[in-house]
C-alpha cells in the first residue's frame, strides 16, 4: 500500500453491493483481506486445498487475494487482470468456498474467480474445454438420445488420447458415463398433506437418475406429496452452475432467471424446494442473490433447501412417521465442500443418525479434489488427485468392504470411485435401502420385495 495507493474502477458483472469492505464492490471484497493467513494452515476445515498440495503462497487464497489487488490497483501494470500470468494464479483455485466460511474476514475466493474468468473470456474468448464444461446443460438432452456414442470416448482409449489436448480433458480418467433411463418424470405423487418441489440437478438427470428417483421414494415416504420442478415447454431447468464455472456470467443470469420464474410460485406459497446436489440446490441460495439481487431472488434461496435438512427439520418437529432398518452396519461419509461452506454437514448427521444399528462416521476433510470439472482437467488432474490423497482417499482405503461410502456431491462420488476403487453413494440412496430394509408387518396379500442398493 504506498502512498499514492487507489483502486482503479473495474466493472463487476456480480452484484457486490453487501460486501462489506471499504470501498465497496469487487475492489472492497478483493480488499478484506487482511494477510491473517488462515488460509496457509495445513489441517481441519477447507480451506486452502491447493496450497496445502503445493504449498506455494501463489495458490493461497492470500496469494489469490493480493495478486488480485495489485492488478486492481494499477502495480502490475495494465491488463494484468486478464494476464496469462493472473490465470495462472487463480487455476489452481477450486471454488470450494472454504475461505467463505473460514477466513476471519470472509473473503470470498470463488465468487472472485467468477469474475475474472469472465473478464479475462471478454478479452481472450473462450476456450473449447470451457465451451464442452459450459453448456452441458444445453446439449446433455441431445447426447443422452445416443449415450453408446456419447460413452465411445471412455470405451476406445485412443479416442480419449486424440482428444486430450483440443478439449482441454485428460485421458487418465473416465468422464461420466451417460444414461439411457435419464431422469424425465414430470408427475406429481402422493396424497400427503404437505408439498416439496423436487428440483432435478443436470449431473443426477443425466449421469445418476436412481438418485432422483430415490429421492422420490423418500420424500413420500416421509409424508410429502412430490412434485418435480420444470418449466412447462421449455427445457429443463438448470441453477447455471457450469457457466459459472467457466466466467460465461451472462448465460447463467440466464439460467438463473428462467430457474427463479419457475420456482417463485412454490416459495411463495411456501413449499420446500428440495435438492441433491449441494452445488446446484445451494447455488440458489448464494450466487442466485448477486446474479440476480432482489425480493424474489431472496424468497427463493429462504426455501431452498438439501433433502438432508428438510428431513433433519422435520424429524426434529417430529414430523416424520416412517420405518427404517439398517443399510449397513457402518456408514463412512464425506462431506461437499459447499455443504461445510453453508454449514449443512449438521443436517446430514442427524439425518443418517436416525438409522437403527448404524454406526456413522464423518471423516475430517478438504476438498476431494475433483470440483467440479477440475479432475478432468488435462493440466489439473495430478493436483486433483494430491488432493484426493490428504485425507480422503486413505480414509477410504482404510474402510473395510461392509463400510458403505457415502457422498453427496457427484464429484466427490467419481473421485472416490476413480481414485479409490469404491463406489460412494448419495445419502438419498442410504435412505432409500433403510426404507426397504424395514421390518414389516406379516400381510395376508403378496408382499413388495425390497429395492436393494447396487
Amino acid at each position: 500500500y504506498p502512498p499514492d495507493y487507489a483502486m482503479r474502477g473495474v466493472r463487476s458483472r456480480l452484484d457486490w453491493s453487501s460486501w462489506p469492505g471499504e470501498g465497496g464492490g469487487l475492489q472492497g471484497a478483493v480488499e478484506m483481506c487482511n494477510n491473517n493467513g488462515a488460509c496457509r494452515k495445513l489441517a481441519g476445515g477447507v480451506m486452502c486445498p491447493s496450497y496445502r498440495v503445493t504449498r506455494e503462497e501463489r495458490d493461497s487464497t492470500r496469494g489469490r487475494a493480493n495478486s488480485l489487488r495489485l492488478a486492481l490497483s494499477g502495480q502490475l501494470g495494465s491488463g494484468a487482470l486478464v494476464s496469462d500470468s493472473m490465470a495462472e494464479t487463480m487455476k489452481l483455485c477450486v471454488s470450494c468456498k472454504g475461505c467463505r466460511r473460514e477466513c476471519p474476514t470472509g473473503v470470498d475466493m470463488a465468487r472472485m474467480k467468477v469474475e475474472v474468468l469472465a473478464a479475462r473470456a471478454a478479452t481472450h474468448g473462450h476456450s473449447l474445454h470451457d465451451r464442452l464444461v459450459g453448456h452441458l446443460p444445453r446439449y446433455a438432452p441431445a447426447l443422452a438420445q445416443v449415450p453408446w456414442l456419447a460413452n465411445l470416448r471412455n470405451a476406445v482409449p485412443l479416442l480419449a488420447r486424440l482428444a486430450e489436448r483440443p478439449s482441454g480433458l485428460t485421458a487418465e480418467r473416465p468422464l461420466p458415463r451417460w444414461r439411457a433411463d435419464a431422469f424425465r418424470e414430470r408427475d406429481t405423487v402422493g396424497s400427503g398433506a404437505r408439498e416439496a418441489v423436487l428440483f432435478a440437478d443436470t449431473f443426477d438427470t443425466w449421469f445418476e437418475p436412481e438418485n432422483l428417483r430415490a429421492a422420490r421414494r423418500v420424500l413420500l415416504a416421509a409424508g410429502y406429496r412430490v412434485h418435480v420442478a420444470h418449466a412447462p415447454g421449455e427445457r429443463d431447468l438448470c441453477c447455471g452452475r457450469t457457466y459459472l464455472a467457466t466466467g460465461m456470467i451472462e448465460r447463467a443470469r440466464g439460467e438463473a432467471r428462467r430457474t427463479l420464474a419457475a420456482l417463485l410460485p412454490w416459495a411463495r406459497r411456501g413449499v420446500p424446494i428440495v435438492g441433491l446436489e449441494p452445488s446446484c440446490l445451494l447455488t440458489l441460495r448464494d450466487e442466485f442473490l448477486s446474479l440476480l439481487p432482489g425480493e424474489e431472488a431472496r424468497l427463493v434461496a429462504e426455501h431452498a433447501l438439501l433433502l438432508e435438512e428438510l428431513l433433519a427439520r422435520d424429524a426434529e418437529a417430529g414430523r416424520l412417521d416412517w420405518r427404517l432398518g439398517s443399510p449397513a452396519e457402518r456408514l463412512l461419509v464425506h462431506g461437499h465442500c459447499h455443504q461445510k461452506s453453508f454449514g449443512a454437514m449438521g443436517a446430514v448427521q442427524r439425518t443418517l443418525a436416525l438409522l437403527p444399528d448404524t454406526v456413522v462416521e464423518t471423516v475430517e476433510t478438504s476438498c476431494c479434489g475433483m470440483a467440479g470439472a477440475f479432475g478432468y482437467g488435462r493440466d489439473t488432474y495430478r493436483v486433483s488427485a494430491r488432493m484426493a490423497e490428504l485425507d480422503l482417499l486413505p480414509a477410504v482405503r482404510a474402510a473395510d468392504e461392509s463400510t458403505l461410502v457415502v457422498a453427496d456431491g457427484t464429484s466427490c462420488r467419481h473421485q472416490i470411485d476413480d481414485l479409490g476403487g469404491r463406489a460412494a453413494l448419495h445419502v438419498v440412496r442410504v435412505l432409500d435401502a433403510a426404507l426397504a430394509a424395514a421390518p414389516t408387518p406379516v400381510r395376508s396379500s403378496t408382499s413388495t420385495s425390497a429395492r436393494t442398493l447396487s
